[in-house]
């Protein structure tokens, strides 16, 4: 399906479809113009007859797509200060921190699924998460050559 409203205005549209009706272009012209199939174009008319002047084709989210419930914000909180004790503890030498377990253990303790990058972005909000060391390169020799097979 094409995004209308990206690519047109609220009056380019409305003066197609009026010229349809009047029928001075042809559907499938239309169709072609705007990139969208016969279906929509007939919804697209059906709006238009029903609300002349308030014919809109801009689009507004009702719900905010990236959030997730506070009960699950709860959760993941919880679960990684649990983890944190872990984490911190000296004498368990960790280098990196799966927190593809906390993900598992909100699936199977709570019924919640949330995505391994939410997680881990709480975990850096919270203060909870595990940097990656830099590892040195584990070879420091260095080849030097002229030309191939100069080795053999």
């Amino acid at each position: 399906m094409a995004q209308l409203h990206k690519k047109w205005t609220d009056g380019q549209v409305k003066e197609l479809i009026e010229r349809y009706l009047k029928r001075e272009i042809e559907r499938k012209y239309i169709q072609e113009i705007l990139g969208i199939k016969k279906r929509r174009f007939f919804g697209l008319v059906e709006r238009y007859r029903e609300d002349p002047d308030g014919f809109s084709i801009q689009y507004i989210r009702r719900v905010k797509v990236r959030r997730i419930h506070r009960s699950v914000e709860e959760n993941i909180i919880k679960e990684l200060k649990t983890e944190k004790q872990l984490v911190e503890n000296k004498e368990v030498p960790l280098r990196r921190y799966n927190y593809s377990y906390v993900k598992d253990l909100l699936e199977k303790e709570y019924s919640q699924k949330v995505s391994l990058p939410t997680i881990i972005n709480r975990a850096k909000k919270g203060g909870f998460y595990l940097p990656k060391k830099s590892r040195k390169a584990s070879h420091d020799r260095e080849v030097l050559t002229n030309y191939a097979g100069e080795l053999i």
